[in-house]
């Protein structure tokens, strides 16, 4: 990863993959739920998001 191409959405999308994965491993050890439907999807939408958006910001490219 070259830290040229890093930028703000970049660090966005990175933070919003940890979100949902710190999501899912503080609910499940706060409440000792692991299977629950509710838990996934916004585990999911938070990761595939954040994915999505680091995929994006490294391609695209920015006009100087």
């Amino acid at each position: 990863m070259d830290r040229k191409n890093i930028n703000e959405w970049t660090i966005l999308s990175l933070l919003a993959v940890i979100a949902g994965l710190l999501f899912y491993v503080y609910w499940g050890l706060r409440y000792g739920v692991w299977i629950d439907e509710g838990i996934y999807s916004i585990t999911i939408f938070l990761v595939v998001s954040g994915i999505c958006g680091v995929l994006l910001s490294r391609y695209i490219k920015r006009e100087e």
